[in-house]
């Protein structure tokens, strides 16, 4: 048996990722058909678990980086890695809230992680949260945000008693939040986001006592809560009638009241570089277009989300205060099934592609593709890439996910494609230039089969290598390196260490080619000038004379220097 942690450390936050992960993975249909407030759209569920695997995404990938060491991550960098993948992966109302929720206690925690400062984690992201929402409502996630906060302040001096009485003041809060707002007692539930963060704080008493906890009361589903230990609990109520006694829901559900009174009818979310003074600015102006205005992050990121009419006023409104990118718009009628227009008619075969910047996203729209932007350390979660199906709106989709450390995601979000009907090939491409291979040979006029045939034919055939900045000495195939070297990997490995990029570049340009080739492709930075790229065409050119080049701008990459070699 694992030994029970003392404070929230480094091991015990990583636990406490995958156990809410998996609590939101068995509730999610659950929470999703409770969901009636802010809108009846039955996605807070399925928001809440794609925000929390964002989070838990980015604190394996600190493990990671770890992994050669003997020790584990300091708390401090995991709580904060936490909540930058809460903030960037932040999806819907809810899980913006969650990912301000945690970004308040990871501040709080980072310091330390015993019984005190949890208290005080518990207090500051409830506040935070608060702050974040331009008009906070009681009967919802913050209600029992704040519950638990207050249940927290004891005099307990033990971890296990913190988390423990804060789970027991969040699920009492939830079992009156139909009390606090009208459209939850109309439906006889309570507050979607507000279970969800139930089943958070769950994962965390069980993260840090080892056992799972009572859970929260099924309102919505006509059934008590039972608790995992099989003992017995009172029947909670709800909106004064006990949760035995109210219907069964068997879907999410509709509040005509509700959709049709008048309410915004897009929803609006991006990711936002800019600076203090320029938010506090688009908040007011966000304000005025709309409603459900939550703006979370801090420290020159943000995470926007807003219900608007107008929906490009709302991302004009990010592009005046500073650089807005996965801009996400989602229509309401559309996504809970009240849209009575006719549905244009999905295309027969699409392609999806995740890549590595701006400027092969282009390159890849051009020729027809659906793209999907992985960011320097933002890696897309599966539910980024089932959207991106979605959007692509057809029969047939083929996914290149264009990195080996997105094959499990990218199979996840093919398998969920799966189950809603869309034929879903994954062509296992582990960097951007088989991706780009493959989608010089795709021809959506053939068979579906022949297709992929042929694309994963040339993705194979594609030979690829990067340069990267070694961040720290570290032992490689290619001998140990120090921090900044220059790295050129080949097919995933280190092949050569070099002290500049042009001369590293031309050595793995002559590795690569030694066996052979017809055609080397150069993806570029944005900080690699067009004499770097001139000079690297020149060498192929005077050395390896039946070989012709083609040269692509990257945009905003991590690494510097691209190379597929066909």
């Amino acid at each position: 048996m694992p030994q029970l942690p003392d404070d929230l450390d480094a091991v015990a936050v990583r636990t406490w990722c995958s156990l809410a992960l998996e609590a939101l993975g068995r509730e999610r249909a659950e929470i999703d058909a409770i969901n009636v407030y802010p809108i009846a759209d039955g996605d807070t569920g399925t928001n809440l678990y794609l925000t929390v695997e964002s989070a838990a995404a980015a604190v394996e990938a600190v493990f990671a980086a770890h992994e050669t060491g003997a020790t584990a991550p300091a708390t401090a960098d995991a709580v904060r890695a936490m909540a930058h993948g809460a903030l960037i992966g932040a999806r819907g109302n809810s899980g913006t809230i969650l990912a301000q929720l945690l970004r308040g206690m990871a501040g709080v925690l980072a310091d330390g992680g015993d019984a005190a400062h949890l208290r005080l984690a518990l207090t500051r992201a409830s506040a935070a949260a608060r702050q974040a929402v331009a008009h906070p409502v009681e009967g919802t996630v913050l209600t029992v945000a704040t519950a638990a906060a207050e249940a927290a302040q004891g005099d307990e001096r033990e971890l296990r008693a913190v988390v423990s009485a804060a789970y027991e003041g969040a699920r009492a809060a939830l079992a009156k939040t139909p009390e606090q707002l009208a459209v939850l007692g109309r439906a006889g539930v309570v507050d979607a986001g507000g279970r969800g963060l139930v089943a958070v704080l769950g994962a965390l008493v069980e993260a840090v006592t080892g056992q799972a906890p009572v859970r929260g009361p099924r309102t919505g589903s006509g059934k008590a809560a039972t608790p995992v230990d099989g003992g017995s609990v009172v029947g909670l109520p709800v909106g004064g009638v006990p949760v035995d006694g109210l219907a069964a829901v068997e879907g999410p559900l509709d509040c005509p009241e509700d959709l049709d009174g008048g309410g915004p009818a897009f929803e609006v979310i991006y990711l936002l570089e800019a600076r203090d003074e320029q938010v506090d600015r688009l908040r007011a102006r966000l304000d005025a277009l709309g409603d459900s205005l939550v703006v979370v992050g801090g420290d020159g990121l943000w995470h926007v989300h807003v219900h608007v009419d107008d929906a490009g006023a709302a991302v004009e409104a990010g592009v005046e205060a500073g650089r807005p990118y996965r801009i996400r718009i989602t229509h309401f009628a559309t996504e809970s099934g009240h849209d009575v227009r006719v549905q244009a008619e999905p295309a027969q075969r699409a392609v999806v592609v995740v890549v590595p910047g701006d400027g092969l996203a282009g390159l890849c729209t051009e020729a027809g593709a659906t793209t999907v932007i992985a960011r320097p350390g933002e890696p897309p979660a599966s539910g980024e890439l089932v959207d991106a199906i979605r959007r692509a709106h057809a029969r047939e989709v083929v996914l290149l996910p264009n990195d080996a450390a997105l094959r499990h995601t990218a199979a996840a979000a093919a398998e969920q494609a799966r189950t809603e009907g869309v034929r879903v090939a994954l062509v296992p491409t582990r960097a951007a230039v088989q991706g780009i291979a493959a989608l010089a040979v795709h021809e959506p006029d053939r068979g579906f089969d022949e297709d992929v045939v042929a694309m994963t034919a040339a993705a194979g055939a594609t030979r690829y290598a990067e340069l990267a900045v070694a961040e720290r000495q570290s032992w490689t195939m290619a001998g140990i390196c120090q921090a900044g070297d220059i790295l050129g990997l080949i097919d995933g490995d280190v092949a050569v260490i070099g002290a500049d990029v042009p001369a590293t570049a031309r050595t793995v340009l002559d590795r690569m080619l030694a066996a052979g080739g017809e055609l080397v492709t150069f993806v570029l930075g944005e900080d690699v000038p067009d004499a770097m790229a001139n000079a690297l065409e020149e060498h192929v050119r005077e050395g390896y004379l039946a070989v012709d080049t083609v040269v692509y701008r990257g945009g905003h990459q991590r690494a510097p220097l691209l190379i597929g070699v066909e």
